[in-house]
Order: structure tokens, then sequence, then C-alpha cells
């Protein structure tokens, strides 16, 4: 099946610090390639993967879970570590829980952690009914491009099916459960007003995790898809202002000045 014009996969080979960004369920990577060519362009080694399921249409994601998706960000992970001499997890939504769970299982093979209205629960009565539901109805509908900046569309599925919801439901399940062995420096930014996922996601997360070097910003001006709207440049500057902080490497050189630019 081909991939949806501008859903394809990004990777980038820069320096000795590598930058792993996870994207959202029902999404793809062209949510996040301007932040990953932002990274690029400025030294990092970069790898945005297509998630299985995702960026074609939403039947083949119908025959995925969420083992095939972690599994996928997880590939890309080792990869990256085998190249660079410190490593970056960022996400969007979805891809935030992923990249969450990544720091809770690899620990201090990553340096910190970058995540943008991360989600953390399916909300609503019609998550208790999804194991039963799934088997009678195949989709509802989509939630890509909830984006506030006229003329911003996000690259997703306009439905959703149950059966991937159903498997995501139980993976944020794994990921809570995990959220207190997540003990790297964590920056998280999000939307007060998000029509996806609500703030008591990111609330959650920040009372779970163990880190001790935590950043909470919020996005004013964004919806959900933040990394496609207003906020976009803050997002991708205070993130390269994360990995200079904790990566000298980058700091010191002439990626940290770009940052200002």
């Amino acid at each position: 099946m081909p991939v949806l014009p501008g859903a394809e996969p990004y990777r980038h080979e820069g320096g000795e610090v590598g930058v792993l960004l996870c994207h959202g369920f029902t999404g793809s990577p062209q949510s996040l390639r301007p932040w990953a060519e932002y990274l690029a362009e400025r030294g990092l080694t970069v790898s945005l993967p297509l998630l299985p399921g995702h960026g074609t249409r939403w039947e083949d994601m119908q025959l995925t879970s969420w083992q095939d998706w972690y599994a996928e960000v997880d590939r890309e992970l080792r990869a990256l570590r085998e190249r660079c001499a410190q490593v970056f997890v960022f996400g969007l939504s979805m891809g935030g829980a992923l990249a969450l769970r990544l720091a809770a299982r690899h620990g201090d093979a990553i340096s910190g952690v970058v995540v943008v209205n991360p989600a953390n629960k399916v909300h609503g009565l019609s998550a208790y009914a999804l194991p039963v539901a799934r088997h009678l109805v195949r989709t509802t509908r989509g939630i890509a491009s909830d984006i506030a900046k006229p003329g911003s569309v996000e690259v997703g599925y306009d439905r959703v099916p149950l059966h991937a919801a159903h498997s995501l439901r139980i993976f944020f399940r794994v990921v809570d459960a995990e959220l207190p062995q997540v003990t790297q420096p964590l920056l998280l930014l999000h939307s007060p007003q998000d029509h996806v996922v609500p703030p008591a996601d990111s609330a959650r997360i920040l009372s779970r995790v163990s880190s001790t070097d935590v950043t909470e910003l919020l996005l004013e001006q964004s919806y959900h898809v933040a990394t496609l709207d207003h906020d976009a440049d803050r997002i991708f500057q205070e993130s390269l202002a994360f990995v200079g902080r904790l990566a000298p490497s980058v700091g010191a050189g002439k990626e940290g000045t770009a940052a200002g630019g």
C-alpha cells in the first residue's frame, strides 16, 4: 500500500547527538517533519519513523497493535544508540507515550525526553465500550488536524479503527504503570486548548514520573497538533535549548547559536 504524500519517514545523518521523534495515533511523520528538519539543520542526527499501519489507509491500521508501534520506535532507538554518543526521545500525543515508555525501559541510554500534548488515557464513556464496540463497529470519526493555525493541515486518517483504539487504551495503562521508572530530564509542552487530549493527561504524567529535572511549558496559541500550529517555532527552539543544556557538544557548537535565530 503506497504511503500518503508527506507521510514518509525521515532520517538525517548528523553529529554525535541523536533525536528520535515519535508521531501520534492515526497521524504520520508529516506532523513532526518541520521539527525534525529544524533539528537536522542544526547538526543533529534525526530519526522520524512511520509507525506500522499509519500513513497509508485506516484499514491497514486495523491490523496493528500497540506492540507493533512500540517495537518500531524501540528498533529506531537502538539504531540511533549505535551511532550516537547521546540520544533524546521526542513525541507528540501517543508519540509522547511511546517516548515515555522508551525512557522508562532504556534508562540511562536516553539523555532526555521532550513531549508535546502527551496522551495518557482514552477518555469518555466510549472508552469503556471499546472491548465490545470494536466487534460491532469498525471505525469512529477521526481526530486529525486539531490545529488553530489557518491553512495548516495534518496528514492523518479521517477514521479511527476501533481495534487499534482498544489496543491504544491498553497501551496507555501499560505506560501509566511504568511512569515512575522515568528518571531522565523532561520537557513537557502542552496546549490548554486541546480538543483531543485534555490537560489532565499532562498533569497525570507530571505527577507520576520520577524525573527531578522537569520543565512544563504552556502552548497558549495552539491546539493538539502544536508542532504544526502557532507555537511550532517555540517548541523547536525550546527543545533544541533543552538538548543543548544536556549535550554540551550541541550547546557549545554552532547549533546552539542557531537556536536563537
